[in-house]
C-alpha cells in the first residue's frame, strides 16, 4: 500500500540539502545557521510573482530553496547594481536568523539580500535582453526603513549567501 507524502517533506528534505550543498560549507551541530523545514514554513508565504524571473539576469545562478516567503526588518543599504537590479541589505527582525548562512554572517554583515529585478536602467550589455520591455512596478524602500519582504527564497551560488531574489512585494 502506497503511503500518500505530502509536498512539504520532499520540499524540506531539499531545502535542507540545497543549503549545505550551495553554501560549500559543511554543516555541524553546533551551526546555528542550518535551516529547517519549519523556518521555512513560518516564512512561507503566497503573493509571488512567477513571471519576474523571465527578468532575472542569469537565473542559474540562483539555487531556489523556496518558492515564495516572506522576512521582516530593516533595511540597512540599498544600492543599483550594474546590472538593473536594486541591490537590498535587511537587517532581520529576531527569530529569522535561520534563514542566513555563513556567508550572510561573514559577507554581508548577518543581513539577506534583496533584489528587485530590473528597477533601473541597466550599464551592462548582458542583462539588457532581461529587462527588454518590462517596466518595474515594485515601490522601492528607504534605507532605514522596516518592511516585509515577499518574493523567492534562493542560495546565489556565485555568491553563496541566501538571499531573496527576485523580490514581487515590499509592504510596511
Amino acid at each position: 500500500m502506497q503511503k500518500n507524502v505530502p509536498v512539504t517533506h520532499f520540499v524540506s528534505l531539499f531545502v535542507v540539502f540545497a543549503l549545505c550543498a550551495c553554501s560549500g560549507e559543511k554543516s555541524n551541530n553546533e551551526s546555528v545557521n542550518e535551516l529547517t523545514a519549519a523556518e521555512v514554513s513560518k516564512s512561507a508565504a503566497t503573493g509571488c510573482d512567477a513571471s519576474l524571473w523571465a527578468h532575472v539576469y542569469s537565473p542559474k545562478r540562483l539555487q531556489q530553496v523556496a518558492p515564495c516567503i516572506s522576512v521582516t526588518g530593516m533595511i540597512d543599504e540599498s544600492n543599483v547594481d550594474e546590472d538593473g537590479d536594486q541591490h537590498f541589505l535587511l537587517k532581520l527582525d529576531p527569530g529569522q536568523d535561520k534563514l542566513l548562512n555563513k556567508r550572510n554572517t561573514k559577507k554581508k554583515s548577518g543581513d539577506i539580500v534583496l533584489e528587485v529585478v530590473c528597477a533601473n536602467p541597466t550599464t551592462q550589455k548582458k542583462p539588457k535582453a532581461a529587462c527588454a520591455g518590462y517596466t518595474n512596478p515594485i515601490r522601492i524602500p528607504a534605507v532605514g526603513e522596516h518592511v516585509k519582504a515577499t518574493g523567492t527564497y534562493v542560495i546565489d551560488t556565485h555568491n553563496g549567501w541566501a538571499e531573496i531574489h527576485p523580490v514581487s512585494t515590499f509592504s510596511k
